[in-house]
């Protein structure tokens, strides 16, 4: 149940979220003809692929799993010990698996998905891998260090899930166009798995891998003062029928 409830929490991220990318940018949707600025569609892209995850984690999936729906938000907490390492690659092979799944309803889309990949995250055709690993590593970071804020912020921390929507908005809209704001990799495996486009598909792995790794030096290096983290999960703290979670 544990990691089912893991498996498709990162399901509905990938199916729900990519569905609104493609509906946003994909050629023929009306949208694109509606609202021209591909500055506002990146805005709103990001708010409501922000929202989807929020609304996972606030949801009984998210009661289960804790919603990590983010392989290295679950590295994230097992390197500030926060869960138990036996669970860790269950969690990982999860989230892969539910980004499969996930991927698979948006063939659905047809022709408007084919034209950006299924919304596959690839490096913007003006910056190339380099830039696109310094944009993954630079978004990922901002995604870890801003969870943990909120976690350990006794007066924040129920509000964890509504920092996603407003964070989500800033970077798509501000790096989308260098390497897609993916931050997950599970998120970026399920559209390359099911376009077959794997251009440059390290950088989705190496670039949120770094970010992690600075999110948790810098949080380790600021954080002392801080109340510490409860538990590894974004919300439903007091939940812990598995006793997977450190307190």
């Amino acid at each position: 149940m544990l990691f089912g409830a893991e498996l498709a929490g990162t399901a509905i991220l990938v199916a729900v979220g990519l569905s609104i990318v493609i509906l946003d940018f994909g050629q023929g949707s009306p949208v694109v003809q509606l609202l021209p600025s591909a500055g506002w569609r990146r805005l709103i892209t990001g708010f409501l692929f922000g929202t989807t995850g929020a609304l996972i984690a606030l949801s009984p999936l998210g009661k289960e799993s804790g919603a990590h729906i983010n392989p290295v938000v679950t590295l994230g907490f097992w390197l500030m010990g926060k869960l138990k390492a036996r669970h860790v690659l269950g969690y990982v092979f999860a989230q892969i698996a539910g980004a499969v799944v996930g991927a698979v309803p948006l063939l659905a889309w047809g022709a408007m998905g084919r034209s950006i990949a299924f919304g596959a995250t690839l490096p913007g055709a003006a910056y190339g891998a380099g830039w696109a690993l310094l944009g993954e590593t630079a978004t990922t970071f901002a995604l870890i260090f801003g969870l943990f804020f909120f976690l350990q912020h006794r007066r924040l921390r129920a509000f964890t899930p509504a920092l996603f929507p407003f964070l989500y908005a800033v970077m798509v809209f501000v790096e989308a166009n260098v390497s897609g704001t993916s931050t997950n990799p599970a998120r970026s495996f399920g559209p390359a798995l099911i376009s077959g486009d794997w251009h440059a598909w390290w950088v989705y792995w190496l670039g949120p891998l770094l970010g992690t790794l600075l999110g948790v030096a810098v949080y380790r290096l600021t954080g002392r003062r801080w109340s510490p983290i409860a538990v590894a999960k974004l919300h439903h703290f007091e939940h812990d029928r598995y006793g997977v979670f450190r307190s």
